[in-house]
């Protein structure tokens, strides 16, 4: 039977960047198991989750609880359900450590993202980001590289995974996409000055220094100043004839319609730009795993 392992922060990974994609596997016949830095459950972000918290009253109790714009940012219905089976895995529930993780374990490795502050460790981790290299340079039964799926910030940590054969990123030399900027500072933009304004930077993991230009730690920028070329990061094109639902940040795919999701493939390497993109990244795996 395939197996997938899934590598988590102890906080803060995205709900919809994970159940999703586990829903997926788990429905295609797919094992999948997880791993965080010390071998206890990873927690969601739970503001991801519930919406309190990113309305401009986010800061009062009590009145926290009433909901506008949090009920645009949080995970949608499908996430939510997802999470709440999700968390009663067993295998979500006993993940190993990221020290205890040998590639010939597994058949796929999925990347998933998040945004909050607690993801740093998970996007810092070097023995995390020593496993992704292996993974990226090892093979399957038919000699084919193991597919490996990555979302939003998923693709910074892959990203920041360096070769010691090459010296230089995984993904130096592929096509992938990621969090776009435009993305990014839009979502920044919104908390920023009309909702959770006592906490501006709660949609930027990574902030700009007074001398560097702005979006210089965006996560499209990083992950291009490790590409081979900047153009091998690949955005929606303007000719997708589902282009405006593809980017206007609101519209998300799901199980049934794919027509808002996208997904960049480069051999058997997945990658996707945020949460309105995982049913499409996920059905996408289980396409690879079964080859």
């Amino acid at each position: 039977m395939k197996k997938v392992i899934i590598p988590l922060p102890s906080f803060d990974f995205d709900p919809s960047e994970v159940a999703i994609p586990w829903s997926i596997l788990k429905n295609n016949g797919i094992d999948v198991f997880f791993a965080t830095p010390d071998g206890k459950p990873a927690q969601g972000d739970q503001m991801m989750l519930s919406g309190e918290g990113l309305d401009p009253w986010g800061w009062i109790p009590i009145v926290n609880r009433i909901k506008l714009i949090g009920l645009i940012l949080r995970a949608n219905k499908d996430a939510r359900q997802a999470y709440a089976k999700l968390i009663q895995d067993n295998n979500f529930n006993n993940p190993c450590r990221y020290s205890e993780l040998n590639v010939t374990n597994y058949s796929g490795l999925l990347l998933p993202g998040g945004h909050a502050p607690r993801m740093k460790p998970y996007l810092e981790d070097k023995t995390l980001q020593s496993f992704i290299v292996a993974f990226f340079e090892s093979k399957n039964e038919n000699d084919q590289h193991k597919p490996v799926a990555a979302v939003c910030h998923g693709v910074l940590l892959a990203a920041r995974s360096i070769s010691e054969k090459t010296g230089k990123s995984v993904l130096y030399g592929k096509k992938t996409t990621a969090l776009t900027w435009e993305f990014e500072n839009s979502a920044w933009k919104l908390t920023k000055y009309f909702a959770r304004f006592w906490d501006p930077d709660y949609y930027r993991t990574y902030t700009e220094k007074p001398n560097e230009p702005k979006g210089y730690w965006g996560v499209e920028q990083e992950i291009k100043r490790l590409l081979e070329n900047e153009s091998d990061f690949i955005n929606v094109s303007v000719d997708d004839p589902n282009f405006k639902k593809k980017t206007s940040g609101t519209s998300r795919d799901s199980f049934n319609d794919s027509s808002a999701g996208f997904v960049v493939q480069d051999g058997n390497y997945i990658s996707a730009r945020w949460p309105g993109d995982v049913h499409t990244l996920g059905l996408k795996l289980v396409e690879l795993l079964n080859k």
